[in-house]
């Protein structure tokens, strides 16, 4: 099967934890890959945001990356790609006249908007992964919201013109219901992990250590971490995200949160990791005895299927897909969101009971051995698109 790929600007080959570059990328790189391997011929399109980078470049997991030129050939925050979509449809549509692909997945809303344009003239299905919805941004960002204000109708004209949507939790299919998309025409498939990089191995965790890694926004909720840091006596967090350690003096949240550490008097007891390369991200899940992912909401979050999978115990936010991942009182716990003294409560429990701490992280690796391998979602994936292929495909 010939499918496309669309992620408007979250490039497979992007480096991770950097404004705008986080769980897409690894979703849209990993599930690629994975497809590629199950046979499928795989071509990725992501926004050219840079002059040296090729037109057009093979990677070595076997899938193709194609550099859409539609705005300006620099870096542009995501929020205000919208005016650039038609160029980006365009540039589709040509490329797919000739030689359609079987499939479009479309990643984000944005590319959404695209691929419906690019495909009014095409015999093409179109699948659509939202992986954030703007009303659930809305709803929690108020006035912080940045997203374009044509956004959440712009969502719901891609949930009824898309075939199919690929919603990432049953949070996310609700989300979607309240927003007048007909529940039959959503299926989950969730994001995935590769348990050749994130799998259990010896290791001698430090005492009382907690890591937490994501973007360095305010959402992610690491200021509520360090907020309970205060009530963990002796506890060590670690906070992995963000630029390159040597640019974090001049990184706002950075600095906003060591600040909020100093003014609670446990900044001895915080240490910014910065940007952690992908394949150093497994160590350092292991060198602590709890992973914490506490954003204040959450679409899906990959981290913690990560640290599951390395078979470490997790406390997470009560919020989008971990409701989906982290099992209440089997794989971890789940807390409140922005609720420090609950979370306080959690970490001093799991902190003391390392027989807990052994058989939350032995049922977390299970559970993701079982369901969230790329594989797996690889699979689950490919039977979408055959749901919505043309006839002589889904008869393959």
């Amino acid at each position: 099967m010939r499918i496309a790929m669309v992620s408007e600007h979250a490039s497979p080959l992007a480096v991770l934890g950097e404004v705008d570059a986080g769980g897409q990328n690894v979703h849209v790189a990993a599930l690629s890959e994975a497809l590629v391997a199950r046979g499928h011929e795989v071509v990725v399109y992501t926004r050219r945001d840079d002059g040296e980078l090729p037109d057009r470049v093979r990677t070595k997991a076997g899938y193709e990356v194609v550099h859409v030129p539609a705005g300006p050939v620099e870096h542009v925050p995501k929020d205000e790609l919208l005016p650039f979509m038609g160029e980006f449809a365009r540039f589709l549509a040509a490329d797919w006249r000739a030689v359609p692909p079987d499939v479009v997945h479309a990643h984000f809303w944005m590319s959404g908007f695209a691929a419906i344009m690019a495909t009014r003239d095409l015999d093409v299905p179109v699948v659509q992964t939202f992986h954030a919805l703007g009303t659930v941004k809305r709803r929690h960002q108020h006035e912080a919201d940045t997203s374009p204000p044509q956004r959440i109708a712009i969502e719901r004209i891609i949930g009824k013109k898309a075939d199919l949507i690929a919603a990432t939790c049953e949070n996310e299919v609700n989300e979607l219901v309240r927003m007048g998309i007909r529940r039959t025409h959503t299926a989950i498939v969730p994001c995935g992990v590769d348990p050749e990089l994130f799998h259990p191995a010896p290791a001698s965790p430090h005492p009382r250590r907690i890591v937490s890694v994501g973007r360095l926004v305010p959402r992610k909720g690491f200021e509520d971490l360090i907020t309970a840091l205060k009530m963990v006596p002796e506890a060590e967090l670690v906070i992995a995200g963000g630029p390159p350690a040597r640019k974090l003096r001049s990184d706002r949240e950075a600095q906003r949160l060591l600040a909020h550490a100093e003014a609670l008097g446990v900044r001895d007891r915080v240490r910014l990791a910065g940007q952690v390369a992908r394949q150093d991200m497994p160590n350092l899940l292991r060198s602590a005895e709890v992973v914490a992912c506490v954003p204040r909401y959450e679409p899906f979050g990959i981290v913690p299927l990560e640290a599951m999978a390395c078979g470490l115990p997790v406390i997470a936010s009560a919020v989008g897909g971990l409701f989906d991942t982290v099992v209440d009182g089997v794989t971890g716990k789940l807390v409140p969101p922005r609720n420090p003294k609950r979370l306080a409560k959690e970490l001093r429990v799991l902190l003391a009971d390392r027989s807990r701490r052994h058989v939350y992280g032995t049922a977390g690796a299970d559970r993701v051995s079982a369901c969230y391998t790329w594989d797996e979602v690889a699979r689950r994936t490919e039977h979408l698109y055959l749901r919505v292929a043309r006839p002589s495909l889904a008869m393959v």
